[in-house]
């Protein structure tokens, strides 16, 4: 086992990896392997031979259900649609599991909280890999933001042609649910942190090729607006926020760190969170509850 009775390691993590598809292979299997104190120590996946596919480079086990793949770890990580992710981390963590969560939590606020009720129920890690908080870019600029203040509104951008071709356009339920629902947490979550907690959604406009146009009240006062498609044929994409205020105008800058660089960065803060027996975090499960009943919000907004 990777975790000793007293909250500390002892050795390598064994993670499990629910979900054989792209972002399983471009991140959680080089990030897992990659890490010193994590293993890749099992894989299950809808399609058996997909799962084989994904474990062999890393001589991970194959499971035959996702009952077998829990016996044989310590911590699951999920690649797969929302509402699966829901069900099925919440029988992970009911289990005594740490969790490496995808966004959005769930389908929906109800899944998103049975997820937190099970987590908090059973006192177990989990990190939504909310992949450009972990970027030292990001986190620099929200810690200046905040220890200047004064922050009156600002502005996020996130247009892309992911949803237009390329491996993530085979992909069923981006197609389906579109730009809000994924990319939206990422975009949501980095105006959130910069300007405090939203708490209204003053106007969203979703046109008919899925362009975003919304308005979002923050907490203390700010407002913060967001364009957004997964729909834009741009390269290279563009991502772009800042807020402004007393201080004038502080837009996020620097490069943008590699995703497999931030998965690192996550999994250190993971294996720091199961050590020191702590579960909260900046990008824990209950942000995952808050980001889901935004795109709630949001959703209901547009029919008025």
């Amino acid at each position: 086992m990777g975790q000793r009775h007293d909250g500390g390691m002892d050795e390598a993590l064994r993670v499990g990896v629910v979900g054989a598809g792209t972002w399983a292979h471009r991140v959680h299997g080089p990030g897992l392997y990659a890490h010193p104190a994590t293993r890749l120590a099992t894989v299950w996946a809808r399609r058996p031979d997909a799962a084989k596919t994904f474990a062999e480079p890393y001589d991970a086990a194959v499971a035959d259900g996702f009952d077998d793949l829990l016996e044989s770890v310590d911590a699951v990580a999920f690649a797969v649609p929302p509402a699966v992710q829901a069900e099925l981390a919440a029988q992970a963590a009911r289990a005594g599991k740490h969790l490496v969560l995808e966004k959005p939590l769930a389908a929906d606020p109800a899944g998103a909280r049975e997820v937190v009720q099970a987590v908090d129920g059973a006192g177990v890690a989990a990190l939504l890999m909310l992949t450009r908080r972990f970027a030292p870019e990001v986190r620099d600029w929200l810690a200046g933001l905040r220890e200047l203040g004064g922050w009156q509104g600002g502005t996020g951008r996130w247009l892309a042609g992911g949803l237009l071709a390329g491996d993530y356009a085979e992909s069923e339920w981006r197609q389906r649910e579109g730009a809000l629902i994924d990319a939206g947490p990422h975009a949501i979550d980095l105006l959130d942190a910069a300007l405090g907690k939203i708490e209204e959604v003053h106007h969203a406009h979703r046109s008919g090729d899925d362009l975003w146009q919304i308005v979002f009240g923050h907490a203390g006062g700010a407002t913060s607006t967001l364009t957004l498609s997964l729909r834009v044929p741009v390269q290279p994409s563009v991502v772009d926020f800042a807020a402004c205020g007393e201080h004038g105008h502080a837009p996020l800058v620097g490069r943008r760190t590699a995703a497999r660089e931030c998965y690192a960065r996550m999994l250190d803060d993971l294996i720091a969170m199961i050590r020191d027996g702590r579960t909260e975090h900046p990008c824990d499960v209950r942000r995952g509850l808050h980001l889901q009943q935004v795109l709630a919000d949001v959703q209901q907004a547009t029919r008025g």
